[in-house]
């Protein structure tokens, strides 16, 4: 009887948090070691709300990725919540990939999570210096000896996470400081959330590229119906967006409806990427006041 230890032996697998402060590109960064969109990107900091788990499947080894929430100093009962979430996958995981931003550093949020990473050196951190597109090279070296004087990173990588600069670099590091174990997931699965969920998250971006400054933060999706019509070949999807006053459902729905049938049209159009069919969205507005404070509104609507 062979043993069935050794039958994965060399593989590598494990769990990776990518963490770091606000508007810093981990979900673009994420995008691009899975190699597909399953995160939502925007410039305006704060979009990734859930912890997501991207799976990058390779030869050798199998890394699934968590996506988290921006880590900040914050009073607000949502932020925070926020907060908690990131520092608990940070806390539950073989590595941690600290993102940090070249361009526009964010030396507050950047110490609240160095002090928590070296009060839990149980496991390797690596640094990605992202966004080094934007940042003159002569820059780069003085930058990364400050960060090697901050913490003992197993590594730092400047990266561009939008360009694709270094990703490849990156994944060959952080698979080598996985352990050895077998694949977590079969090979055709790239994440573990379900569709509903990744439904909500493309109508969100969708708000969150297409509104003014003050709405995608106040605004939360739901979804009310996913219904296949084996027939026409057609999927129907229902969805409530939600706000919390009367002067943001405005806005979303703007003159004549434009704004709404923008937002519409723009998430349709990747739903069917992503089925695979033609796809019917219906988008309803909800006011629900000050949804973000009230901590039942909050865990109705996934947080």
């Amino acid at each position: 009887m062979s043993d069935s230890t050794n039958t994965y032996q060399g593989f590598k697998s494990g769990f990776i948090a990518i963490a770091g402060p606000p508007n810093v590109g981990k979900s673009t960064l994420l995008n691009a070691m899975i190699g597909k969109k399953i995160s939502i990107t925007s410039e305006k900091p704060q979009t990734t709300r859930n912890r997501i788990a991207g799976i990058a499947h390779h030869q050798d080894a199998q890394l699934i990725f968590l996506d988290t929430p921006g880590i900040h100093l914050t009073k607000k009962m949502f932020n925070q919540k926020m907060v908690d979430l990131a520092f608990s996958a940070i806390d539950d995981v073989d590595l941690i990939l600290l993102v940090a931003d070249a361009a526009k550093p964010d030396p507050k949020s950047e110490n609240i999570i160095l002090e928590r990473l070296k009060k839990n050196r149980k496991r390797p951190v690596l640094l990605a210096l992202n966004k080094i597109d934007l940042v003159r090279k002569p820059e780069l070296l003085p930058m990364i000896d400050q960060w090697h004087r901050a913490y003992p990173f197993a590594s730092i990588h400047p990266v561009s996470a939008k360009m694709g600069t270094q990703i490849d670099e990156t994944i060959e590091v952080l698979k080598n400081l996985l352990p050895e174990g077998p694949p977590y997931y079969p090979p055709e699965m790239v994440t573990d959330i379900p569709e509903e969920f990744i439904l909500t998250e493309i109508i969100r971006e969708k708000v969150f590229h297409l509104t003014e400054e003050e709405v995608p933060f106040s605004t939360a999706v739901s979804i009310d119906l996913i219904e296949e019509d084996e027939e026409t070949n057609l999927v129907r999807v229902y969805a409530k967006i939600h706000v919390e006053r009367d002067s943001q459902k405005k806005i979303i729905i703007g003159k004549n409806g434009g704004k709404l049938r923008e937002i519409g049209k723009a998430a349709r159009l990747e739903m069917k990427r992503m089925m695979g069919m033609p796809v019917y969205l219906k988008l309803f507005i909800r006011v629900e006041k000050n949804w973000s404070r009230d901590a039942r509104a909050m865990r109705r609507l996934g947080y």
